[in-house]
Protein backbone atom coordinates (compact mmCIF):
# COMPACT_ATOMS: atom_id res chain seq x y z
CA UNK A 1 0.00 0.00 0.00
CA UNK A 2 1.18 3.70 -0.27
CA UNK A 3 3.49 4.88 2.40
CA UNK A 4 0.63 7.22 5.11
CA UNK A 5 2.77 10.75 5.42
CA UNK A 6 0.72 11.44 8.40
CA UNK A 7 1.74 8.34 10.45
CA UNK A 8 5.27 7.94 11.99
CA UNK A 9 6.62 4.53 11.53
CA UNK A 10 10.39 4.30 11.21
CA UNK A 11 10.78 0.82 12.46
CA UNK A 12 14.45 0.87 13.42
CA UNK A 13 14.54 4.53 15.49
CA UNK A 14 10.75 3.89 16.74
CA UNK A 15 9.41 0.86 18.90
CA UNK A 16 5.84 1.92 17.45
CA UNK A 17 4.64 1.19 14.08
CA UNK A 18 0.71 2.15 13.30
CA UNK A 19 -1.80 -0.03 12.41
CA UNK A 20 -1.00 -0.75 8.07
CA UNK A 21 -2.48 -3.24 6.10
CA UNK A 22 -0.30 -5.37 4.10
CA UNK A 23 0.73 -1.92 1.62
CA UNK A 24 2.82 -0.65 4.72
CA UNK A 25 0.22 1.26 6.03
CA UNK A 26 -2.63 0.51 4.59
CA UNK A 27 -5.13 1.27 6.42
CA UNK A 28 -6.36 4.08 9.33
CA UNK A 29 -5.68 3.54 12.62
CA UNK A 30 -8.26 1.84 14.59
CA UNK A 31 -9.77 3.22 18.21
CA UNK A 32 -10.37 0.70 20.92
CA UNK A 33 -11.71 1.37 25.03
CA UNK A 34 -9.06 1.96 27.14
CA UNK A 35 -7.47 -1.09 28.94
CA UNK A 36 -9.12 -1.97 31.99
CA UNK A 37 -7.54 -5.25 33.24
CA UNK A 38 -7.43 -8.83 31.68
CA UNK A 39 -9.77 -10.79 30.10
CA UNK A 40 -9.20 -14.45 30.14
CA UNK A 41 -11.70 -15.93 26.96
CA UNK A 42 -10.72 -19.60 25.27
CA UNK A 43 -11.50 -20.37 22.32
CA UNK A 44 -15.04 -21.48 20.80
CA UNK A 45 -16.16 -23.19 17.98
CA UNK A 46 -17.07 -26.67 16.06
CA UNK A 47 -14.63 -29.20 16.36
CA UNK A 48 -13.14 -30.08 12.45
CA UNK A 49 -14.61 -33.29 10.45
CA UNK A 50 -11.42 -35.34 10.74
CA UNK A 51 -10.72 -36.25 7.14
CA UNK A 52 -9.78 -39.72 6.41
CA UNK A 53 -6.53 -40.79 5.25
CA UNK A 54 -5.92 -37.05 3.32
CA UNK A 55 -3.70 -36.59 0.23
CA UNK A 56 0.00 -35.34 0.64
CA UNK A 57 -0.61 -33.37 -2.21
CA UNK A 58 -1.39 -30.05 -1.51
CA UNK A 59 -3.47 -29.44 -4.40
CA UNK A 60 -5.34 -32.86 -4.29
CA UNK A 61 -6.01 -32.20 -0.57
CA UNK A 62 -7.29 -28.78 -1.15
CA UNK A 63 -9.51 -29.33 -3.59
CA UNK A 64 -10.84 -32.85 -1.13
CA UNK A 65 -11.16 -30.18 1.50
CA UNK A 66 -12.97 -27.26 -0.56
CA UNK A 67 -15.94 -30.10 -1.87
CA UNK A 68 -17.21 -30.50 1.43
CA UNK A 69 -17.23 -27.32 2.87
CA UNK A 70 -20.46 -25.09 3.35
CA UNK A 71 -20.68 -21.92 1.70
CA UNK A 72 -20.00 -20.35 5.60
CA UNK A 73 -16.45 -22.44 5.25
CA UNK A 74 -16.27 -21.49 1.99
CA UNK A 75 -16.62 -17.82 2.40
CA UNK A 76 -14.54 -17.35 6.04
CA UNK A 77 -11.46 -18.79 4.06
CA UNK A 78 -11.47 -15.92 1.88
CA UNK A 79 -11.20 -13.61 4.76
CA UNK A 80 -7.85 -12.25 6.37
CA UNK A 81 -8.87 -9.32 9.25
CA UNK A 82 -6.86 -8.42 12.06
CA UNK A 83 -7.38 -8.47 15.62
CA UNK A 84 -6.70 -6.61 18.84
CA UNK A 85 -4.32 -8.83 21.59
CA UNK A 86 -0.56 -9.95 21.71
CA UNK A 87 -2.33 -13.87 22.33
CA UNK A 88 -4.86 -15.79 20.90
CA UNK A 89 -6.93 -16.20 23.97
CA UNK A 90 -5.74 -14.24 26.96
CA UNK A 91 -6.44 -10.59 26.48
CA UNK A 92 -6.65 -7.20 28.33
CA UNK A 93 -9.91 -5.49 28.63
CA UNK A 94 -9.01 -3.04 25.71
CA UNK A 95 -8.40 -5.68 23.18
CA UNK A 96 -11.46 -7.50 24.56
CA UNK A 97 -13.25 -4.49 23.49
CA UNK A 98 -11.85 -3.83 20.65
CA UNK A 99 -12.35 -7.30 19.17
CA UNK A 100 -15.67 -7.07 20.33
CA UNK A 101 -16.28 -3.93 18.03
CA UNK A 102 -14.71 -5.68 15.01
CA UNK A 103 -16.63 -9.13 15.44
CA UNK A 104 -18.30 -9.40 18.53
CA UNK A 105 -15.66 -11.74 19.94
CA UNK A 106 -13.34 -10.85 22.79
CA UNK A 107 -10.40 -12.58 21.46
CA UNK A 108 -8.21 -13.24 18.29
CA UNK A 109 -9.35 -17.33 18.93
CA UNK A 110 -12.68 -16.47 19.03
CA UNK A 111 -13.02 -14.53 15.94
CA UNK A 112 -11.49 -17.42 13.65
CA UNK A 113 -13.76 -19.52 15.00
CA UNK A 114 -17.36 -17.11 15.09
CA UNK A 115 -16.37 -16.76 10.87
CA UNK A 116 -14.32 -19.79 10.00
CA UNK A 117 -11.11 -17.64 9.40
CA UNK A 118 -8.89 -18.36 6.34
CA UNK A 119 -6.27 -15.88 7.83
CA UNK A 120 -5.18 -13.25 10.07
CA UNK A 121 -2.59 -10.41 9.78
CA UNK A 122 -0.45 -9.16 12.50
CA UNK A 123 -0.34 -5.09 12.94
CA UNK A 124 0.32 -3.05 15.13
CA UNK A 125 -1.73 0.23 16.01
CA UNK A 126 -2.63 2.67 18.45
CA UNK A 127 -6.18 3.31 20.81
CA UNK A 128 -7.52 6.00 22.18
CA UNK A 129 -8.84 6.59 25.59
CA UNK A 130 -11.89 8.86 27.02
CA UNK A 131 -9.24 11.36 27.04
CA UNK A 132 -8.19 11.85 23.96
CA UNK A 133 -4.88 10.22 24.72
CA UNK A 134 -3.21 8.23 22.13
CA UNK A 135 -1.79 4.50 23.64
CA UNK A 136 -0.03 1.99 21.84
CA UNK A 137 -0.75 -1.53 21.67
CA UNK A 138 0.37 -4.47 19.54
CA UNK A 139 -0.07 -8.00 17.94
CA UNK A 140 3.59 -8.20 17.63
CA UNK A 141 5.73 -7.10 21.30
CA UNK A 142 8.98 -10.02 20.40
CA UNK A 143 9.51 -13.21 18.76
CA UNK A 144 8.51 -15.44 21.46
CA UNK A 145 5.38 -13.85 22.02
CA UNK A 146 4.54 -13.70 18.42
CA UNK A 147 5.09 -17.55 18.31
CA UNK A 148 3.22 -17.98 21.36
CA UNK A 149 0.51 -16.28 19.80
CA UNK A 150 0.49 -17.78 16.13
CA UNK A 151 0.61 -21.05 17.89
CA UNK A 152 -2.47 -19.80 19.78
CA UNK A 153 -3.90 -19.09 16.43
CA UNK A 154 -3.35 -22.16 14.75
CA UNK A 155 -4.81 -24.26 17.76
CA UNK A 156 -8.21 -22.19 16.79
CA UNK A 157 -8.15 -22.45 13.30
CA UNK A 158 -7.41 -26.78 13.58
CA UNK A 159 -10.69 -26.87 15.08
CA UNK A 160 -12.61 -25.39 12.44
CA UNK A 161 -14.27 -27.57 9.39
CA UNK A 162 -12.08 -27.58 6.96
CA UNK A 163 -8.84 -28.65 9.24
CA UNK A 164 -6.35 -26.56 7.52
CA UNK A 165 -3.80 -24.47 8.97
CA UNK A 166 -4.51 -20.24 9.14
CA UNK A 167 -2.56 -18.03 6.91
CA UNK A 168 -0.72 -15.46 9.12
CA UNK A 169 0.36 -12.34 7.47
CA UNK A 170 2.60 -9.56 8.52
CA UNK A 171 4.26 -6.31 6.71
CA UNK A 172 7.78 -7.26 7.28
CA UNK A 173 9.52 -4.95 4.04
CA UNK A 174 12.86 -3.62 6.54
CA UNK A 175 13.27 0.16 6.51
CA UNK A 176 10.13 2.18 7.54
CA UNK A 177 7.54 -0.49 7.07
CA UNK A 178 8.92 -3.43 9.59
CA UNK A 179 6.07 -5.00 12.27
CA UNK A 180 8.58 -7.27 13.64
CA UNK A 181 11.40 -4.91 15.39
CA UNK A 182 12.68 -6.43 18.18
CA UNK A 183 15.32 -9.72 18.76
CA UNK A 184 14.83 -9.66 14.22
CA UNK A 185 17.59 -9.56 11.98
CA UNK A 186 17.34 -6.52 10.63
CA UNK A 187 17.73 -6.66 6.20
CA UNK A 188 18.18 -2.60 5.32
CA UNK A 189 15.34 -0.86 3.29
CA UNK A 190 14.77 -2.28 -0.09
CA UNK A 191 16.30 0.82 -2.03
CA UNK A 192 19.42 -0.08 0.00
CA UNK A 193 19.38 -3.55 -1.55
CA UNK A 194 18.91 -1.70 -5.00
CA UNK A 195 21.65 0.32 -4.74
CA UNK A 196 23.81 -2.44 -3.50
CA UNK A 197 22.71 -4.22 -6.84
CA UNK A 198 23.78 -8.25 -5.83
CA UNK A 199 20.73 -10.34 -6.21
CA UNK A 200 22.78 -13.22 -4.67
CA UNK A 201 23.29 -11.08 -1.59
CA UNK A 202 19.50 -10.05 -1.69
CA UNK A 203 18.67 -13.91 -1.96
CA UNK A 204 20.69 -14.75 0.96
CA UNK A 205 19.61 -12.03 3.37
CA UNK A 206 16.10 -12.47 2.35
CA UNK A 207 16.17 -16.13 3.12
CA UNK A 208 17.55 -15.25 6.77
CA UNK A 209 14.71 -13.45 6.86
CA UNK A 210 12.42 -15.74 5.72
CA UNK A 211 13.50 -18.43 8.71
CA UNK A 212 13.26 -16.16 11.47
CA UNK A 213 9.48 -15.36 10.11
CA UNK A 214 9.07 -18.91 10.02
CA UNK A 215 10.46 -19.48 13.27
CA UNK A 216 8.11 -16.87 14.84
CA UNK A 217 4.90 -18.61 12.97
CA UNK A 218 4.56 -15.98 10.38
CA UNK A 219 3.19 -18.00 6.90
CA UNK A 220 3.16 -14.85 4.21
CA UNK A 221 5.21 -12.22 4.31
CA UNK A 222 3.57 -9.31 2.44
CA UNK A 223 6.95 -8.36 0.58
CA UNK A 224 8.51 -7.56 -1.66
CA UNK A 225 7.31 -4.08 -2.84
CA UNK A 226 7.65 -5.09 -6.90
CA UNK A 227 6.33 -1.12 -7.02
CA UNK A 228 9.15 0.43 -9.98
CA UNK A 229 9.73 4.29 -8.81
CA UNK A 230 8.68 7.15 -11.27
CA UNK A 231 10.28 10.78 -10.75
CA UNK A 232 7.03 12.36 -9.43
CA UNK A 233 5.63 9.14 -7.75
CA UNK A 234 8.49 8.38 -5.92
CA UNK A 235 7.55 9.81 -2.56
CA UNK A 236 4.26 7.77 -2.33
CA UNK A 237 6.61 4.73 -2.00
CA UNK A 238 9.43 5.87 -1.52
CA UNK A 239 12.75 3.84 0.12
CA UNK A 240 9.81 0.84 -0.22
CA UNK A 241 11.03 -0.06 -3.35
CA UNK A 242 14.02 -1.67 -5.28
CA UNK A 243 14.41 1.98 -6.99
CA UNK A 244 13.83 3.34 -10.48
CA UNK A 245 14.98 1.19 -12.78
CA UNK A 246 12.63 -1.87 -14.04
CA UNK A 247 14.60 -4.20 -15.09
CA UNK A 248 16.87 -4.26 -11.79
CA UNK A 249 14.29 -4.21 -9.86
CA UNK A 250 12.59 -6.98 -11.66
CA UNK A 251 16.23 -9.10 -10.26
CA UNK A 252 16.00 -7.96 -7.04
CA UNK A 253 12.20 -9.05 -6.77
CA UNK A 254 12.90 -12.80 -7.56
CA UNK A 255 15.92 -13.19 -5.29
CA UNK A 256 13.96 -11.70 -2.37
CA UNK A 257 11.06 -14.35 -3.60
CA UNK A 258 13.39 -16.91 -3.78
CA UNK A 259 14.77 -16.44 -0.60
CA UNK A 260 11.43 -15.78 1.48
CA UNK A 261 10.23 -19.11 -0.23
CA UNK A 262 13.38 -20.94 0.17
CA UNK A 263 12.84 -20.80 4.36
CA UNK A 264 8.89 -21.71 3.49
CA UNK A 265 7.40 -18.05 4.16
CA UNK A 266 5.06 -17.14 1.08
CA UNK A 267 6.04 -13.85 -0.94
CA UNK A 268 3.71 -11.56 -1.57
CA UNK A 269 4.40 -8.83 -4.60
CA UNK A 270 2.79 -5.41 -4.01
CA UNK A 271 1.65 -3.37 -5.35
CA UNK A 272 -0.05 -4.43 -8.34
CA UNK A 273 -0.58 -3.16 -11.41
CA UNK A 274 2.14 -0.75 -9.65
CA UNK A 275 2.25 2.20 -7.02
CA UNK A 276 5.61 3.83 -8.22
CA UNK A 277 3.88 5.79 -10.94
CA UNK A 278 1.34 7.48 -9.15
CA UNK A 279 0.71 10.96 -6.92
CA UNK A 280 -1.82 9.92 -5.24
CA UNK A 281 -2.28 7.97 -1.69
CA UNK A 282 -4.53 4.78 -2.14
CA UNK A 283 -5.09 5.01 1.59
CA UNK A 284 -7.25 8.64 0.81
CA UNK A 285 -8.40 8.74 -2.81
CA UNK A 286 -8.20 6.31 -5.80
CA UNK A 287 -4.69 7.05 -7.28
CA UNK A 288 -4.62 7.05 -11.47
CA UNK A 289 -1.83 5.39 -12.98
CA UNK A 290 -1.12 7.69 -16.11
CA UNK A 291 1.20 5.70 -18.66
CA UNK A 292 0.22 4.49 -21.90
CA UNK A 293 -0.34 0.65 -21.86
CA UNK A 294 3.10 0.18 -23.53
CA UNK A 295 5.25 2.44 -20.47
CA UNK A 296 3.15 0.80 -18.24
CA UNK A 297 4.39 -3.04 -19.69
CA UNK A 298 7.85 -1.48 -19.78
CA UNK A 299 7.98 0.65 -16.58
CA UNK A 300 5.82 -1.06 -14.02
CA UNK A 301 5.13 -4.92 -14.98
CA UNK A 302 8.66 -6.39 -15.29
CA UNK A 303 9.03 -6.25 -11.77
CA UNK A 304 5.51 -8.45 -10.93
CA UNK A 305 6.26 -10.64 -14.22
CA UNK A 306 9.61 -11.88 -12.85
CA UNK A 307 8.17 -12.36 -9.17
CA UNK A 308 5.42 -14.75 -10.50
CA UNK A 309 7.81 -16.26 -12.44
CA UNK A 310 10.57 -16.88 -9.49
CA UNK A 311 7.28 -18.48 -7.64
CA UNK A 312 5.59 -15.78 -5.38
CA UNK A 313 2.67 -17.36 -3.65
CA UNK A 314 0.85 -14.23 -3.45
CA UNK A 315 0.29 -11.06 -5.67
CA UNK A 316 -1.59 -7.96 -3.81
CA UNK A 317 -3.93 -6.05 -5.55
CA UNK A 318 -3.66 -2.01 -5.56
CA UNK A 319 -6.76 0.03 -5.39
CA UNK A 320 -5.32 1.62 -8.49
CA UNK A 321 -6.46 3.19 -11.54
CA UNK A 322 -4.73 1.89 -14.44
CA UNK A 323 -6.62 4.40 -17.00
CA UNK A 324 -5.07 2.89 -19.96
CA UNK A 325 -6.05 -0.80 -19.03
CA UNK A 326 -9.14 -0.05 -17.07
CA UNK A 327 -9.88 3.46 -16.71
CA UNK A 328 -11.78 4.64 -13.51
CA UNK A 329 -11.85 1.23 -12.14
CA UNK A 330 -9.37 0.27 -8.91
CA UNK A 331 -7.32 -2.51 -9.84
CA UNK A 332 -9.08 -4.81 -6.83
CA UNK A 333 -11.51 -4.65 -8.49
CA UNK A 334 -10.79 -4.83 -12.49
CA UNK A 335 -11.28 -8.52 -14.29
CA UNK A 336 -9.13 -7.07 -16.82
CA UNK A 337 -6.27 -6.83 -14.56
CA UNK A 338 -6.61 -9.37 -12.02
CA UNK A 339 -8.02 -12.19 -14.16
CA UNK A 340 -6.90 -10.84 -18.03
CA UNK A 341 -3.50 -9.50 -16.89
CA UNK A 342 -2.62 -11.82 -13.82
CA UNK A 343 -3.64 -14.83 -14.53
CA UNK A 344 -4.13 -14.35 -18.06
CA UNK A 345 -0.62 -13.11 -19.50
CA UNK A 346 1.28 -13.38 -16.39
CA UNK A 347 0.13 -17.06 -15.54
CA UNK A 348 -0.13 -16.61 -11.96
CA UNK A 349 -1.77 -19.82 -10.52
CA UNK A 350 -0.99 -18.67 -6.77
CA UNK A 351 -3.44 -16.55 -4.04
CA UNK A 352 -4.07 -12.78 -5.51
CA UNK A 353 -5.46 -10.87 -2.12
CA UNK A 354 -6.77 -7.19 -2.07
CA UNK A 355 -4.86 -4.40 0.46
CA UNK A 356 -7.20 -3.64 2.71
CA UNK A 357 -10.57 -3.05 2.03
CA UNK A 358 -11.05 -0.49 4.79
CA UNK A 359 -9.21 1.99 2.45
CA UNK A 360 -11.29 4.62 1.37
CA UNK A 361 -11.23 3.09 -2.60
CA UNK A 362 -12.65 0.05 -1.32
CA UNK A 363 -14.95 1.49 0.99
CA UNK A 364 -17.08 2.79 -2.40
CA UNK A 365 -19.56 0.06 -1.87
CA UNK A 366 -21.11 -1.76 1.20
CA UNK A 367 -18.52 -4.91 2.70
CA UNK A 368 -20.59 -7.06 1.04
CA UNK A 369 -20.73 -6.26 -1.86
CA UNK A 370 -16.98 -4.87 -2.47
CA UNK A 371 -15.95 -8.16 -1.21
CA UNK A 372 -18.42 -9.75 -4.26
CA UNK A 373 -16.68 -7.32 -6.15
CA UNK A 374 -13.41 -8.21 -5.45
CA UNK A 375 -13.75 -11.83 -5.85
CA UNK A 376 -15.41 -11.08 -9.20
CA UNK A 377 -12.78 -9.98 -10.19
CA UNK A 378 -10.31 -12.33 -9.60
CA UNK A 379 -8.94 -11.93 -6.11
CA UNK A 380 -9.31 -14.80 -3.83
CA UNK A 381 -8.96 -13.03 -0.19
CA UNK A 382 -9.91 -10.02 1.64
CA UNK A 383 -7.67 -7.89 3.85
CA UNK A 384 -8.67 -6.31 6.43
CA UNK A 385 -12.41 -5.74 5.45
CA UNK A 386 -14.16 -2.84 7.49
CA UNK A 387 -17.18 -5.02 8.81
CA UNK A 388 -16.15 -8.76 9.27
CA UNK A 389 -19.31 -10.22 9.18
CA UNK A 390 -20.87 -7.52 6.55
CA UNK A 391 -18.40 -9.23 4.28
CA UNK A 392 -19.11 -12.81 5.21
CA UNK A 393 -23.00 -12.39 4.96
CA UNK A 394 -22.06 -10.46 1.41
CA UNK A 395 -20.45 -13.54 0.15
CA UNK A 396 -23.04 -16.17 1.51
CA UNK A 397 -26.22 -13.92 -0.04
CA UNK A 398 -24.05 -13.75 -3.18
CA UNK A 399 -23.71 -17.16 -3.77
CA UNK A 400 -27.75 -17.46 -3.29
CA UNK A 401 -28.60 -15.27 -5.22
CA UNK A 402 -26.58 -15.32 -8.11
CA UNK A 403 -24.16 -12.34 -8.09
CA UNK A 404 -21.20 -14.71 -7.05
CA UNK A 405 -20.92 -18.21 -8.99
CA UNK A 406 -19.73 -20.84 -6.52
CA UNK A 407 -17.29 -21.84 -8.69
CA UNK A 408 -15.70 -18.67 -8.76
CA UNK A 409 -15.20 -19.02 -4.70
CA UNK A 410 -14.40 -23.00 -5.30
CA UNK A 411 -11.61 -21.60 -6.96
CA UNK A 412 -10.71 -19.13 -4.68
CA UNK A 413 -10.42 -21.25 -1.76
CA UNK A 414 -8.56 -24.25 -3.41
CA UNK A 415 -5.58 -21.80 -4.32
CA UNK A 416 -5.82 -20.44 -0.61
CA UNK A 417 -5.75 -24.27 0.99
CA UNK A 418 -3.23 -25.38 -1.87
CA UNK A 419 -0.81 -22.61 -0.72
CA UNK A 420 -1.52 -22.92 3.02
CA UNK A 421 -0.89 -26.66 2.78
CA UNK A 422 2.23 -26.78 0.63
CA UNK A 423 3.13 -24.07 3.22
CA UNK A 424 2.90 -26.20 6.24
CA UNK A 425 5.15 -29.06 4.44
CA UNK A 426 8.33 -26.92 5.63
CA UNK A 427 9.29 -27.85 9.00
CA UNK A 428 8.96 -24.55 11.26
CA UNK A 429 12.32 -23.32 12.47
CA UNK A 430 13.10 -22.93 15.79
CA UNK A 431 13.17 -19.33 17.41
CA UNK A 432 17.19 -20.30 18.40
CA UNK A 433 17.38 -19.15 14.55
CA UNK A 434 16.35 -15.51 15.64
CA UNK A 435 19.49 -13.49 15.10
CA UNK A 436 21.70 -16.42 14.17
CA UNK A 437 25.03 -15.66 13.08
CA UNK A 438 24.72 -16.96 9.16
CA UNK A 439 21.59 -14.43 8.94
CA UNK A 440 23.19 -11.52 10.64
CA UNK A 441 27.05 -12.41 7.62
CA UNK A 442 24.27 -12.01 5.20
CA UNK A 443 22.95 -8.99 5.93
CA UNK A 444 26.02 -7.13 6.61
CA UNK A 445 27.69 -8.04 3.82
CA UNK A 446 24.41 -6.40 1.89
CA UNK A 447 24.35 -3.53 4.19
CA UNK A 448 28.19 -2.92 3.10
CA UNK A 449 27.39 -3.14 -0.72
CA UNK A 450 24.80 -0.78 -0.47
CA UNK A 451 26.69 2.27 1.09
CA UNK A 452 27.02 4.91 -1.50
CA UNK A 453 29.38 7.90 -1.70
CA UNK A 454 27.43 10.73 -3.91
CA UNK A 455 30.15 13.52 -3.34
CA UNK A 456 33.96 13.14 -1.80
CA UNK A 457 36.78 10.67 -1.59
CA UNK A 458 36.70 7.18 -2.54
CA UNK A 459 39.50 6.09 -0.43
CA UNK A 460 41.34 6.14 2.88
CA UNK A 461 39.14 7.53 5.92
CA UNK A 462 36.75 10.29 4.47
CA UNK A 463 37.07 12.45 8.19
CA UNK A 464 40.76 13.38 10.16
CA UNK A 465 40.87 13.59 13.74
CA UNK A 466 38.18 13.51 16.16
CA UNK A 467 34.44 13.62 15.04
CA UNK A 468 31.04 14.50 16.03
CA UNK A 469 28.01 12.81 15.40
CA UNK A 470 24.84 15.25 15.08
CA UNK A 471 21.29 14.23 13.89
CA UNK A 472 17.49 15.63 14.22
CA UNK A 473 16.06 14.76 17.88
CA UNK A 474 14.22 11.83 16.22
CA UNK A 475 17.39 10.48 14.55
CA UNK A 476 19.10 9.50 18.75
CA UNK A 477 19.10 6.17 18.00
CA UNK A 478 20.89 5.82 14.84
CA UNK A 479 23.41 9.02 16.14
CA UNK A 480 24.24 6.79 19.39
CA UNK A 481 24.15 3.55 17.32
CA UNK A 482 26.90 4.76 14.98
CA UNK A 483 28.72 6.40 17.48
CA UNK A 484 28.96 2.81 18.95
CA UNK A 485 30.01 1.86 15.52
CA UNK A 486 32.95 4.45 14.96
CA UNK A 487 34.70 3.87 18.49
CA UNK A 488 34.82 0.25 17.76
CA UNK A 489 36.71 0.94 14.35
CA UNK A 490 39.30 3.41 16.12
CA UNK A 491 38.06 6.70 15.30
CA UNK A 492 37.77 9.56 18.15
CA UNK A 493 34.59 10.65 18.65
CA UNK A 494 34.00 13.70 21.00
CA UNK A 495 30.31 15.19 22.17
CA UNK A 496 31.28 18.48 20.51
CA UNK A 497 34.47 19.67 18.68
CA UNK A 498 34.68 17.38 15.99
CA UNK A 499 34.69 17.03 12.36
CA UNK A 500 30.40 16.64 12.08
CA UNK A 501 29.41 14.12 10.56
CA UNK A 502 25.27 14.79 10.16
CA UNK A 503 22.51 12.29 9.67
CA UNK A 504 19.23 12.70 8.44
CA UNK A 505 16.26 10.28 7.42
CA UNK A 506 13.04 9.59 6.23
CA UNK A 507 10.39 12.53 6.97
CA UNK A 508 13.69 15.29 7.23
CA UNK A 509 13.72 18.46 5.07
CA UNK A 510 16.31 20.95 4.06
CA UNK A 511 16.11 22.87 7.29
CA UNK A 512 17.22 19.09 9.22
CA UNK A 513 20.37 19.55 7.36
CA UNK A 514 23.78 20.90 9.07
CA UNK A 515 25.35 23.86 6.58
CA UNK A 516 28.62 23.37 8.06
CA UNK A 517 28.91 19.55 8.30
CA UNK A 518 32.34 18.26 5.97
CA UNK A 519 29.90 15.27 6.07
CA UNK A 520 26.47 14.15 5.44
CA UNK A 521 24.47 10.95 5.49
CA UNK A 522 20.86 9.90 4.06
CA UNK A 523 19.25 7.08 5.60
CA UNK A 524 16.60 7.04 3.19
CA UNK A 525 15.92 8.46 -0.14
CA UNK A 526 18.98 10.10 -1.38
CA UNK A 527 17.08 13.45 -2.93
CA UNK A 528 17.42 15.85 0.42
CA UNK A 529 21.19 15.40 -0.46
CA UNK A 530 20.82 17.79 -3.86
CA UNK A 531 20.17 20.79 -0.62
CA UNK A 532 23.20 19.94 1.16
CA UNK A 533 26.36 21.75 1.24
CA UNK A 534 28.38 19.24 2.63
CA UNK A 535 31.75 17.89 0.50
CA UNK A 536 31.36 14.45 1.62
CA UNK A 537 27.84 13.20 0.89
CA UNK A 538 26.96 9.73 1.57
CA UNK A 539 23.83 7.38 1.57
CA UNK A 540 22.89 4.34 3.52
CA UNK A 541 19.23 4.72 2.87
CA UNK A 542 18.85 2.77 6.11
CA UNK A 543 18.91 2.84 9.50
CA UNK A 544 19.12 -0.19 10.97
CA UNK A 545 22.60 -1.29 13.06
CA UNK A 546 24.50 -3.16 10.19
CA UNK A 547 23.57 -0.21 7.87
CA UNK A 548 25.64 1.82 10.66
CA UNK A 549 27.81 -0.46 11.06
CA UNK A 550 28.67 -0.70 7.22
CA UNK A 551 28.85 3.05 6.83
CA UNK A 552 31.37 3.57 9.95
CA UNK A 553 33.71 1.04 7.97
CA UNK A 554 33.27 3.18 5.00
CA UNK A 555 34.08 6.70 7.11
CA UNK A 556 37.26 5.15 9.11
CA UNK A 557 38.52 3.92 5.93
CA UNK A 558 38.05 0.33 6.28
CA UNK A 559 35.97 -0.35 3.46
CA UNK A 560 34.74 1.38 0.22
CA UNK A 561 31.56 2.06 -0.79
CA UNK A 562 30.41 0.26 -3.82
CA UNK A 563 26.88 1.44 -3.96
CA UNK A 564 24.97 3.62 -6.57
CA UNK A 565 22.07 5.41 -5.77
CA UNK A 566 19.06 3.21 -7.59
CA UNK A 567 17.33 7.06 -8.18
CA UNK A 568 18.89 10.47 -9.75
CA UNK A 569 19.52 12.92 -7.95
CA UNK A 570 19.59 16.47 -9.13
CA UNK A 571 23.21 17.61 -9.51
CA UNK A 572 24.69 14.29 -8.09
CA UNK A 573 26.27 11.22 -9.90
CA UNK A 574 24.68 8.09 -8.76
CA UNK A 575 27.69 7.47 -7.37
CA UNK A 576 31.26 9.41 -7.32
CA UNK A 577 33.06 6.26 -6.72
CA UNK A 578 31.14 3.60 -8.78
CA UNK A 579 30.89 4.05 -13.19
Amino acid sequence: MAFVKKLSRVAFVAPLVLLAGACGNDAKAPTAPPDAGPVASAASGPVSESASAPSGDPVVRAAETVARLSDEDLAGQVLMPYAYGGSATQVDAGSAAGNRSLAGVDTPAQMIAKYRLGGLILVSFTQNDPTGKTNPTSNVENPKQVRALTDGLQAAARQLPAGAPLMIGTDQEYGVVTRITDGVTALPSAFAVGAAGRPDLTEAAWRGAGEELAAMGVTVDFAPVADTLGTAGSSVIGSRSFGSDATANAKQVAAAVRGLQGAGVSAALKHFPGHGHTTGDSHEVLPAIKQTAAAWRAQDLPPFRSGVDAGAGVVMSGHLDLQAIDKGVAATFSHKLMTDVLRGELKFTGVAITDAMNMEPAKKWAPGEAAVRALNAGNDMLLMPPDIGAARDGIVAGLKNGTLKRERLMEAVTRILTLKFRTAATAQPDLSVLGAQTHQQAVAALDAASVTVLRGRCTGPLVTGPVTVTAPPSRELARSTLVKALQADGVEVRAAGGAEIHLVGYGDKPVDLSPDAPVTVMMDLPGLLAYAKSPTLLATYSSSKLSLTALSAVIAGKAAAPGRSPIAVAGLPRSACVK
